[in-house]
Formats: C-alpha cells, structure tokens, sequence
C-alpha cells in the first residue's frame, strides 16, 4: 500500500484543537455513537424477533440499521479516543481501511433507502402485485446486489487513494480519512482524480437523491386515491422516509459534487451524515411507527416476563 510515498502515517487535527472542547467532543459524540448503536441494535433486535415485521419495508429496515451501525463505526470511534488523544495519529493502512469502509457502508446504506423507496412505491401504486413482486427472495437477491454495488464503489475509490503520493506534509485537517480531505496532501496534480471522485461520489449521491425524491412525490401523488385510515399510514411512512434521506443526501451532495476546494463547515457538515444522521435514523423509524413500538414493547414485555419466571 505504500509504494511511492514517504508518508508512512497521518496525523488528523479533529474537529477542534482546544483542550476543553475537545472534551466536550468527547463526552457528546461518545453520548452520540453509543445511542446510534444501542438505538440501531434495537431495531435489529426486535426485527429479527418479532413475526409482525416480516414485511420487505423491515427487511430493508434491518439492513438499514446494520449499516447505520457500521458507517457510524467507521468514523466514530477513532473521533472520540482521538479526542483525549495528545497526538491523533492514523497509519497509513489504517486511513486507507477507513477510507474504504466509510464508502462501503455510505454507498450500501443509500442503497437500501433506494430500496425502501422501490418497495414504498410499490406497496402503494401497485397493491395487487405487491405480493408477487416484493416476495422474500426477489427482496434477499435486491440486498445482495445492494451489497456488491457498495464493494464496487468503494473499490474505485481505493484505488483512487492508493493512486495518491504522498511525500510532504501529514496534517489531515478532518477528524478522519476520506478523499477529499487526503486530496490536498498528495503531491500531484489532482484535477482528474477529483473529476473521477465527483463522477462516481458525487453522481451516486445527487442522482439517487432526485430519484428518491421523484418516487416519493409519485407515492404522495397517488395517495390522494386511497381511503383516510389508509392514506395516514402510508403518508406517516413516507414522510420517515423523507427525513432520512433529506438529512442524510443533503451533506453528501454538499461534500461529493463540488470542485476540489475546502470550508469552514466541512468537517461539521461531514459529521452530520457520518454520525448525526445514523443516531436520527432510530428515533425516526420507532417514534413514527406504531408496529415497531408495539413490536418493542411486545419484546420488552416477554423479556420481563421470562426473567421474573426464573
């Protein structure tokens, strides 16, 4: 992994260099990717529990979380010790390793809510084939694509950050390893790789944002056609599924699809869809939906009374 370099590691400057706030990073993001992976493993939990959510919308929903709880994973961690850490140092191989797992379950997790949206539209414009069309094995060979989809994309930009030289400065001024930042280091002309980043990121991103948003206004469109009890639901449902993907595309376009040039509010921008939106995404799917709080709180219940009896 190291050929053409003389940069054997990176030190990365975090999202602060103040000693008291860095602490203050400590204590929310620990707060932060602990409620991610307790609210996420919750959901897992209960899914795989409970015959209730055996529907394809809580299959997506279970791959969903487990993504959630890797992408967060991927990120997470190294910001919380980094930020008691004097000397924030990341190995070569280890950046490049985050580089390719933060794509991997990125790409995988936009992959899914395309899914959740293909299952939506046809749960509610096409109702007598949904059966036919959503059944378990068509919805297992659609999560298996998604994940060789993800593989292939994260692949192209592992080669696109093996492909950097590095022979100068170490300073990641980012609290991890991703293109963009690694980028400004290497010492070559970068123009092209840019291009190829924006053209595989950044076409993933914006164009499976307006594909997401299209099908949800068909859905929302041709829920004029249902009855009142009916319409709720779906429309409770749908809008979940719009806040996720706004909070969570909105970030990535805003990093992904832009010339090779840095802000200010990268790094904050960056941690609210590498952290912020992951921990969202269990309150999203739980407060807004009643079957997976009655499915919690059957699980919760038979827990209870499974301990008492012993």
């Amino acid at each position: 992994m190291q050929q053409n370099n003389s940069v054997t590691e990176f030190i990365l400057l975090g999202l602060t260099q103040d000693p008291m706030r860095q602490k203050m990073v400590f204590v929310i993001f620990l707060i932060f990717y602990v409620g991610t992976v307790v609210g996420n493993l919750l959901i897992i939990v209960t899914i795989k529990s409970s015959r209730s959510l055996g529907s394809p919308m809580y299959f997506f929903l279970f791959y969903l979380s487990l993504s959630d709880s890797c992408f967060s994973t991927s990120t997470a961690p190294r910001l919380i010790v980094d930020a008691l850490s004097a000397k924030k140092i990341i190995p070569y191989n280890e950046c490049m390793t985050q580089v390719f797992a933060l794509h991997f379950f990125g790409c995988m997790q936009i992959f899914v809510l395309i899914l959740m949206a293909v299952d939506r539209y046809v749960a509610i414009c096409k109702p007598l084939h949904y059966p036919t069309i959503m059944r378990r094995q068509v919805c297992t060979i659609l999560i298996v694509v998604a994940w060789i989809g993800s593989f292939i994309h994260s692949i192209a930009q592992i080669i696109l950050a093996l492909r950097l030289p590095f022979c100068g400065p170490n300073l990641i001024d980012h609290y991890c390893c991703d293109l963009q930042p690694l980028l400004k280091l290497a010492c070559m002309d970068t123009y092209v790789i840019n291009l190829l980043l924006v053209s595989n990121s950044g076409v993933i991103c914006s164009s499976s944002f307006f594909f997401l948003m299209i099908s949800y206004f068909v859905i929302l469109h041709s829920l004029r056609n249902h009855s009142g009890e009916g319409r709720k639901k779906a429309l409770y449902t749908c809008t979940s599924h719009i806040i996720v993907v706004i909070l969570f595309f909105v970030p990535c376009i805003f990093i992904y699809t832009r010339p090779p040039t840095t802000f200010p509010m990268d790094k904050m921008v960056a941690v609210f869809y590498t952290i912020g939106t992951p921990f969202l995404n269990p309150f999203i799917y739980t407060l807004r939906n009643a079957e997976v709080k009655n499915a919690m709180r059957k699980l919760w219940c038979s827990k209870i009374t499974s301990e008492s009896k012993r």
